[in-house]
């Protein structure tokens, strides 16, 4: 039992000696920062603008809170959170009998399969299959855009 004993605690000293010796070679090791770019020099007739135009500073949190207040009073009713959903139920319920069968949930899940099986053999391959995916909606920039002429690569 003692030779035991004495196994695990060598064993343990030398996972500690590891340890130390790791955390002092990364200590030591510190990454050189890339220098920074020249300044660029404006000429007396560049129409550039002379500030980056500014993010907008309001959170995630707040955009989609003001996405959901559609009459921009600063509350969100029951109402006004229950209008997106309410025009999603409607595009489904094919009947418009107020209720959602099987049927009229999975007719758009078959509508996108016939579209995405080009050779109609019913299977998708990858490539039928990545044809399925959801569009992303393009991001609005609401700040201004820089009207700055491009320079060709390499001429910086």
């Amino acid at each position: 039992m003692p030779r035991f004993l004495a196994g695990v605690g060598s064993t343990l000293l030398l996972v500690l000696a590891g340890f130390f010796a790791w955390k002092s070679i990364a200590q030591r090791e510190t990454p050189e920062l890339p220098a920074p770019p020249p300044a660029r020099v404006v000429a007396p007739g560049d129409s550039t603008p002379e500030a980056p135009p500014e993010a907008d500073q309001r959170t995630r949190e707040q955009r989609r809170f003001d996405r959901a207040d559609r009459n921009r009073d600063g509350v969100i009713s029951l109402e006004e959170l229950y209008a997106p959903r309410r025009r999603a139920f409607a595009r489904l319920d094919t009947n418009g009998d107020g209720r959602l069968s099987f049927e009229e949930w999975a007719a758009r899940t078959r509508q996108r399969f016939e579209r995405a099986d080009a050779d109609r053999n019913g299977v998708l391959t990858r490539a039928e299959f990545a044809t399925t995916a959801p569009r992303r909606r393009p991001t609005r920039v609401r700040s201004a855009r820089c009207d700055c002429a491009e320079t060709p690569r390499g001429e910086d």
